[in-house]
């Protein structure tokens, strides 16, 4: 019972620690349908302190989700796309004790020991991904996605390319949540 119970644990941990959440905030005023090109941000993405593989893997995912949206890359683009990136190192403590009696509940109590203490040690990320007039260089979305990296590079591009799906789905804004 209670190798089942950790393991019901762990398990839910592990699907709770894989998804990305994802936020969005624009500018109300502005006519998304205005825009159908692109270019990278060159001078904003040279900032980003991430591996240079890891931003062709952005970059990458970037251009796959923007083409198949019906844009275009072009050296006079109508949109301008930075990106940007936070890391934090996580550290969760899990304790599940075992017991109950008179007077204590569930928890310690002096007539059943047991428990165990699992420590589970992982990086957090956050990626910002701007998109700006180009025109008016100013900026009008922003998406942001946080959820756990991976170190295995196997995996890292499957891990990006879903951070950067999620994100972009949520441009350009619909009608519904502009109004």
């Amino acid at each position: 019972m209670k190798k089942f119970l950790l393991i019901s644990v762990f398990i839910l941990l592990l699907s709770a620690c894989s998804s990305v959440n994802v936020n969005s905030d624009y500018d109300k005023k502005v006519d998304f349908s205005q825009f159908k090109t692109y270019a990278f941000y060159k001078s904003g993405i040279d900032k980003v302190e991430i591996s240079d593989l890891d931003k062709k893997r952005i970059l990458y995912a970037i251009d796959e989700i923007m083409t198949s949206k019906g844009f275009t890359k072009s050296e006079t683009p109508d949109l301008l796309i930075n990106f940007f990136t936070k890391e934090r190192e996580q550290v969760d403590v899990n304790q599940f004790n075992m017991g109950w009696g008179y007077g204590w509940g569930w928890g310690w109590n002096p007539w059943i020991w047991g428990g165990n203490t699992t420590v589970n040690r992982y990086s957090q990320g956050t990626l910002y991904i701007d998109l700006i007039d180009a025109k008016k260089k100013e900026l009008i979305w922003q998406g942001e996605g946080e959820g756990v990296l991976t170190k295995d590079t196997h995996k890292k591009d499957e891990v990006i390319k879903t951070f950067v799906t999620k994100i972009l789905e949520q441009y350009p804004p619909q009608k519904s949540d502009m109004w």
